[in-house]
């Protein structure tokens, strides 16, 4: 097994949440504060999305503003899953009667998409390219 394939995530499980607002530094002040994570910009361009950082300094979340790619998600905590291939997943989404709400597109070192599955329940799949 090459060196790559031992850094690739696991399919199937949890690899990051997202929480997306109109407002994200006033939600990070209030997570900073209540929860105690410390916070470092992210630089979108012309504003600041933020990485959460829990005590020790490891990034637990992401706390972003509702502009440019990121318009139109749920303000809510958004799980992102690991999927093999996210085009098959999106195939499966829809023939199991689920919802493709935001996406697909490029981010990072991969795609994802935000679905909803049949009970209304909204998740991220994210494929690591």
């Amino acid at each position: 097994m090459s060196s790559d394939e031992t850094k690739r995530p696991v399919v199937g499980t949890f690899g990051w949440t997202d929480l997306t607002v109109p407002d994200a530094t006033k939600v990070r002040d209030f997570y900073t504060d209540v929860v105690g994570w410390s916070f470092e910009g992210l630089s979108m361009g012309d504003y600041e999305d933020y990485v959460m950082k829990a005590a020790d300094g490891s990034a637990v979340a992401g706390v972003c503003h509702a502009r440019g790619s990121n318009a139109g998600l749920p303000a809510a905590w958004l799980v992102y899953v690991y999927v093999a291939n996210l085009d098959r997943s999106l195939e499966r989404v829809r023939a199991h009667g689920g919802r493709v709400l935001h996406g697909p597109r490029d981010v990072g070192n991969g795609r994802m998409a935000v679905i909803e599955d049949p009970a209304g329940a909204a998740m991220a799949l994210f494929e690591q390219t």
